[in-house]
């Protein structure tokens, strides 16, 4: 059974930091390319931040370049995502996803959200 736990997420001020962690079991995690997605109230899920099975090159939304940061640990099987520089518009449901393309396929597996709230 694929299991994509998280952890992370909680209230901060604006201008602070959080760090979400995503722990995946049941999978073999390096070959597969991890991303983070968030959904704000009212919007549709946007995609956050890539980071690739092999190599490890990373991309990110406009809206959060130069403040988020992903970054992955093979030998832990856990993704983490590193948000600087909060802002109220960051506010969101944070979900992590694993996928990866087999055969012309798309797998993918996704976690349980977590709610990341800025605010003062």
């Amino acid at each position: 059974q694929v299991q994509l736990v998280k952890s992370g997420g909680g209230l901060v001020q604006p201008g602070g930091s959080l760090r979400l962690s995503c722990a995946a079991s049941g999978i073999t995690f390096s070959n597969y390319d991890m991303r983070w997605f968030r959904q704000a109230p009212g919007k549709e899920r946007e995609l956050v931040a890539a980071i690739t099975s092999v190599g490890g090159s990373t991309t990110y939304a406009d809206s959060v370049k130069g403040r988020f940061t992903i970054s992955r640990d093979n030998a832990k099987n856990t993704v983490y995502l590193q948000m600087n520089s909060l802002k109220p518009e960051d506010r969101a449901v944070y979900y992590c996803n694993a996928f990866r393309l087999r055969f012309g396929a798309t797998i993918d597996f996704w976690g349980q959200g977590t709610q990341v709230t800025v605010s003062s």
